[in-house]
């Protein structure tokens, strides 16, 4: 029982937010992880991690039965489950991949403007375990398990003021990394033309253009980056 309460009293922590000039430094290490290339071919696979646990959580909330999820060295990835091919579930489905880590960041955001920075970092492990049991490759076993224990040791290990800003580098990394996988997107595709990327299959099964959806992407990743600013009083 005393174990419990402690963990309780854990996650349920309520940290001060840090200063002012500590927030934008971190903002600005994330963007750094983000726009150094050599860092971000290694940075990138945690998007990965979060786009195909996207297409993965809204595949089995939608009724598709999950297969399994694969994450590959070069950062890409792919998600497997069964199901109608067409219908509003599929597109869900599809839409739910890029979207995912700018989501996850707003949501970040909004925990984090409640100082439950703690919490959002235990919520990040129980997401992680959950998506380690569907991944069906040795890289994507690694890369998640890595990932998992590096959040766990600052969770378990660190100081509040270290847990409060390594919460607010993963979400300003995740809102950041978002919109640059969209902007690699619209690259990829301009340059080899059809690809079987989301949008590329959004726009068979809606017929409408790839670049619409790639549109709706960067929407949603700057909508969430501005609400998260607005939730962390950064405007």
């Amino acid at each position: 029982m005393d174990l419990i309460l402690e963990f309780w009293t854990r996650v349920s922590a309520v940290n001060a937010p840090p200063p002012l000039l500590t927030v934008w430094l971190t903002i600005a290490a994330a963007a750094l992880l983000v726009l150094v290339p050599p860092v971000w071919r290694l940075t990138r696979h945690g998007i990965t991690i979060v786009h195909e646990g996207g297409h993965g959580l809204v595949a089995a909330l939608g009724g598709r039965r999950l297969q399994g999820i694969r994450l590959h060295s070069d950062t890409s990835g792919l998600t497997v489950s069964r199901g109608k091919p067409r219908g509003p579930g599929m597109v869900l489905t599809l839409l739910a991949g890029y979207t995912a880590p700018a989501l996850l960041g707003l949501g970040a955001a909004w925990m984090l403007s409640r100082g439950h920075d703690v919490g959002l970092l235990w919520a990040l492990l129980a997401a992680l375990a959950l998506l380690l049991v569907q991944i069906r490759n040795w890289f994507g076993l690694w890369s998640v398990a890595v990932t998992g224990a590096l959040v766990f040791g600052v969770t378990w290990f660190g100081s509040p003021a270290v847990q409060g800003i390594f919460a607010l580098l993963v979400t300003a990394f995740l809102l950041l990394g978002a919109l640059r996988t969209v902007v690699e997107l619209q690259v990829t595709r301009s340059r080899r033309g059809g690809t079987a990327s989301d949008a590329d299959q959004l726009a068979r099964l809606s017929h409408l253009p790839g670049l619409l959806w790639v549109v709706v992407f960067s929407a949603v990743a700057g909508a969430c980056l501005v609400g998260a600013a607005r939730l962390l009083g950064l405007v």
